[in-house]
């Protein structure tokens, strides 16, 4: 008998629930838009990643030190408290004061310049490819430990205005 139903995308398929939480590592996500939030949570967690998320900068801060992540990712226009005073009020905190920060955004360029102003690591355009997307959180988990040898550059796209991410938040000189 002929075998049926297998398929070349089959290999590509991760069942939910063979996930192991805290696996890779812990993204607190913080976007007001709950489908950007899912969207960002589901992709993360399909790589293994352990995600918490927030519906604001107020949010993010209530809980950060309970949720202890290793990356932070934040929208730029939130209520209550927008990701640009997250990030400097987590630069303020020595708690947090080091703790990776990415912006996923659709930035202007002052907005990326005054993340860079405050410390933010590293930022992400929206709309987004969710492949860059975890690419750029596996990057960021990878800080302060040994370089894995993957590509550390974003795509253009990645970086508005054509920021180097590896520089966003670093003194110059």
């Amino acid at each position: 008998m002929a075998e049926v139903g297998k398929t070349r995308t089959q290999q590509e398929v991760r069942a939910y629930s063979l996930v192991v939480p805290g696996a890779t590592g812990r993204v607190l996500v913080v976007d007001d838009n709950k489908v950007i939030r899912q969207l960002i949570r589901v992709n993360l967690e399909l790589e293994g990643f352990e995600v918490v998320t927030a519906a604001d900068g107020a949010e993010c801060l209530e809980i950060i030190h309970r949720v202890r992540p290793d990356v932070v990712t934040l929208d730029v226009v939130m209520p209550r408290l927008d990701g640009l005073r997250t990030a400097a009020r987590l630069r303020a905190d020595p708690r947090t004061s080091r703790l990776p920060i990415a912006i996923i955004s659709a930035c202007t360029q002052p907005e990326v310049e005054s993340g860079r102003a405050v410390g933010v690591d590293a930022f992400l355009a929206k709309p987004f490819e969710p492949a860059e997307m975890v690419r750029l959180v596996r990057r960021l988990m990878g800080r302060g430990g040994d370089d894995d040898g993957e590509d550390a550059g974003l795509p253009d796209s990645a970086a508005p205005g054509g920021a180097d991410p590896e520089s966003v938040g670093r003194p110059a000189g």
